[in-house]
């Protein structure tokens, strides 16, 4: 009921996948450290109080369970969101509670240049930044970006390849799924 649709849902059937990725786990390092870094100090804090301020340490382990709590929330919002590149366009959906997703068609891109930093090379991420004909898109910007060179390649291939070398390869791949099927129902 409150599980986010897969982003799957949101193809038409003529959408082939290419890529379907969620942003790389860095993305969470400074939730991660700034979480730790509150737990620590309320475990201190509260070692330090004398037992006769209880009342001081509730509100500081409430404020130590808020702490957590969120840091849950952003690990969920993490794993739910998810970028998905098709044949005809980009697609990422957010969202935990409410589903937001957002497009820009394949056709659009002007475009195409991925930064990595060296952070980036050692973890394995990368910066997308895709730009379209005069407009600022949803999906100009897609940082922690995990194996940014194969997805680079992918989108550029997409993007500037030949599309009649690419609307051949996609009805192969559909004639081979219909035989998988038929050989397994079979």
């Amino acid at each position: 009921m409150f599980a986010p649709r897969d982003p799957d849902e949101y193809l038409l059937d003529s959408e082939r996948r290419v890529i379907r990725v969620r942003r790389h786990w860095a993305v969470l390092a400074w939730d991660v450290f700034e979480a730790a870094a509150l737990l620590a100090v309320a475990v201190m804090v509260s070692y330090i109080l004398p037992a006769s301020m209880w009342l001081l340490q509730n509100v500081l382990w409430y404020a130590a369970l808020i702490v957590l709590l969120r840091f849950a929330y952003l690990v969920l919002e993490w794993w739910v969101e998810r970028i998905v590149v098709t044949d005809k366009r980009f697609m990422m959906t957010t969202g935990v509670f409410t589903t937001k997703v957002l497009m820009m068609p394949i056709g659009k891109v002007t475009d195409l240049t991925y930064e990595r930093s060296w952070v980036g090379r050692l973890f394995g991420y990368g910066t997308m930044v895709v730009e379209s004909a005069g407009q600022i898109q949803a999906l100009n910007r897609i940082n922690y970006l995990p194996k940014p060179e194969q997805v680079y390649d992918a989108i550029s291939e997409l993007v500037f390849g030949d599309k009649k070398a690419q609307a051949e390869r996609f009805s192969m791949i559909k004639a081979k799924k219909a035989a998988l099927g038929k050989q397994k129902n079979g």
